[in-house]
């Protein structure tokens, strides 16, 4: 069973922080090649969703964003595995915990995601639809998604 650590940004410890952009860094501006500013300003107001393995690396993270500061919805953002990680099934079960999450916290309000259009059929599995037309963010191709 995975243990999973949801806080807001002010109640994570330094060393957790670190541990979460490097992930961040590792995942979104190396591997995919997209040079953007990840540490925007949303954090501060996000709850921070994630694992470690038994050795006690960062293996898998998501944000949850209040409704009212990317779209009017709650949303999830920054969703990753660390390459040690993947093909385990394990970005599953974060999706799956990080929609429970969500829901315990807005559980009348819809959440929308901006999505790799590539991962449209991985949302697909948890309630997501499409509910916009394709669009570039950071030179990969994404689409907003809703589940109810």
């Amino acid at each position: 069973m995975t243990s999973w650590r949801i806080c807001p940004f002010d109640d994570l410890t330094p060393r957790e922080v670190h541990d979460i952009y490097q992930a961040r860094v590792e995942v979104f501006v190396l591997e995919q090649e997209c040079p953007f500013q990840d540490v925007d300003g949303a954090d501060p107001q996000c709850w921070h969703l994630f694992t470690r393995s038994d050795a006690g690396a960062l293996v898998a993270y998501c944000r949850i964003v209040p409704p009212g500061l990317k779209f009017t919805e709650p949303s999830i953002g920054r969703v990753l595995t660390t390459d040690a990680a993947r093909r385990t099934g394990l970005g599953r079960v974060l999706m799956a915990e990080a929609v429970k999450r969500t829901k315990a916290l807005w559980p009348d309000l819809a959440i929308r995601i901006g999505a790799q259009a590539r991962l449209e059929k991985f949302y697909n599995d948890f309630g997501f639809e499409k509910a916009s037309d394709m669009y570039m963010e950071d030179g990969i191709p994404h689409i907003e998604m809703v589940r109810p």
